[in-house]
């Protein structure tokens, strides 16, 4: 990842931090087609950049998306993912008023629970390998 990506410069330190998120539809409706899919992802690029991210990747299915988000280490993730999930809900539902038929009960798109993973240039055991092997003072 690291050749693939440069390394972010910060006030105080140097960063190369990516996630990936997946939000899932309230009940897993089967809410999106084609067009919703490419409106979320240009809403949810632009709350990225207000967050001062990036939003490498983004694809989905007709209940859920995936996101790679390259951050700075200033930004909480949880509160990017609120964003997130609040912006495009609010914007999605306000534009395409035929997606509130799948929630009868409240107004909100995504599931209340989200997955996020780190992702890394190494794979996990060349890291810990490598961590393994520093010469320890005695």
């Amino acid at each position: 990842m690291a050749t693939d990506y440069p390394v972010r410069p910060g006030r105080h330190c140097t960063f190369l931090l990516h996630a990936h998120l997946v939000f899932v539809t309230k009940y897993r409706a089967r809410v999106f087609t084609d067009e919703h899919l490419r409106y979320l992802e240009q809403v949810m690029r632009e709350v990225c950049e207000q967050f001062e991210c990036e939003l490498v990747e983004f694809n989905g299915a007709d209940n859920h998306v995936h996101l790679l988000v390259n951050f700075p280490p200033k930004v909480a993730l949880s509160k990017l993912v609120n964003s997130l999930k609040g912006v495009s809900s609010r914007y999605l539902r306000r534009d395409f008023p035929e997606i509130r038929r799948y929630y009868w009960r409240d107004a909100r798109l995504w599931a209340g629970s989200y997955f996020a993973g780190s992702v890394a240039g190494a794979p996990l055991t060349v890291l810990r390998h490598y961590i393994e092997q520093q010469n320890r003072p005695a």
